[in-house]
């Protein structure tokens, strides 16, 4: 897969990306709230790119600014090799570009009937030619996601959590999208309903050649489903490498660190893994270190890391680390 990923031009190019969200500091004074700092990365048709790290990190906000939904501080998005500039452009993209959300309870409006819920992408971008084209679709997409024609009529609180997840996925499916924004869509469901989500994802993706960004904090959700993985940290990009890589052979120390404190099933396993313990806090974003964001926190940090923002770099075909000192320390 990798190989052949590598052969294709990517679908979404992210560059640049910058969220900054201006506080108030006190009388008409305001500090920027760095939330997404200078992030790039492409993303591969038929690819699933995880993205991690700890709460408050800039997932989910990168995320919503890649699709416009936060307007960019600075940056660009490319969809198929075209940037995203123009109203005009930012609308075809969104009739290919959409999001599953968190939380499955606050992101369906209450007052809506499942039918009109996925529905209301075709009415917006006027996809169909009569009412009955409209019902037939809707109850495809609702066949694609595990609920049956009798749940149409229904309203969002007379769903489990995971039906109302069905649902948000068929209506991010309504406008036959090419690229999904899937925003920590299993968090918020049971433990036995995730795994039924998850291998929902895969097999959407292999019936509709689906390319996903997937933002998530469980490590073992994302290794299950991507195919590379994003590392990152206080709104920076610390490491992207293949899924395999980053499990097997972390290189950056912020994900070594986060590698290591994953679960592992057997007994001896885990008593043969070393936990590396990560000292503080995680800084706030308001108030970032100078340097590498990672570096109060880091084990092997040098003056210069104080002193100059490691850029991210390919240091192996295909893996790209923003670390001073990757080289001598693995």
């Amino acid at each position: 897969m990798q190989k052949e990923m590598y052969e294709k031009e990517p679908l979404v190019q992210v560059r640049h990306l910058k969220e900054y969200f201006p506080i108030s500091t006190g009388w008409f004074k305001s500090k920027p709230l760095k939330a997404v700092d200078d992030v790039s990365f492409d993303i591969y048709p038929g690819e699933t790119l995880g993205l991690v790290g700890e709460s408050g990190c800039g997932k989910t906000t990168a995320g919503r600014a890649i699709l416009h939904l936060y307007k960019p501080t600075d940056g660009e998005i490319w969809y198929k090799g075209n940037p995203i500039k123009t109203k005009q452009d930012l609308r075809q993209f969104r009739t290919k570009a959409t999001m599953v959300f968190q939380d499955p309870y606050s992101s369906l409006d209450p007052r809506m009937t499942v039918e009109d819920i996925i529905g209301e992408p075709l009415d917006i971008n006027k996809m169909y030619t009569s009412r009955q084209e409209r019902r037939d679709r809707i109850l495809q997409l609702m066949d694609y996601v595990g609920l049956n024609s009798e749940h149409a009529a229904r309203y969002p609180h007379e769903f489990s959590g995971g039906q109302r997840q069905r649902v948000g996925i068929a209506r991010a499916l309504a406008v036959n999208p090419d690229f999904i924004v899937c925003d920590e869509p299993v968090s918020a469901l049971d433990v036995s309903i995730q795994a039924q989500v998850i291998n929902m994802f895969d097999e959407l993706q292999e019936k509709m050649g689906l390319t996903y960004l997937f933002i998530a904090h469980d490590l073992l959700v994302v290794r299950h489903i991507s195919d590379r993985i994003a590392v990152m940290y206080l709104g920076r990009l610390v490491e992207l490498a293949s899924a395999a890589e980053i499990y097997e052979d972390p290189f950056h120390p912020y994900s070594k660190a986060l590698i290591s404190a994953v679960p592992a099933p057997d007994p001896k396993t885990a008593r043969a893994n070393k936990r590396i313990p990560l000292i503080g806090e995680i800084p706030s974003p308001l108030n970032a270190p100078s340097g590498c964001p990672f570096r109060t926190r880091c084990p092997y940090a040098q003056e210069r890391c104080a002193e100059e923002v490691p850029e991210l770099r390919e240091v192996q075909k295909g893996r790209f680390v923003a670390c001073h000192r990757v080289e001598e320390l693995n």
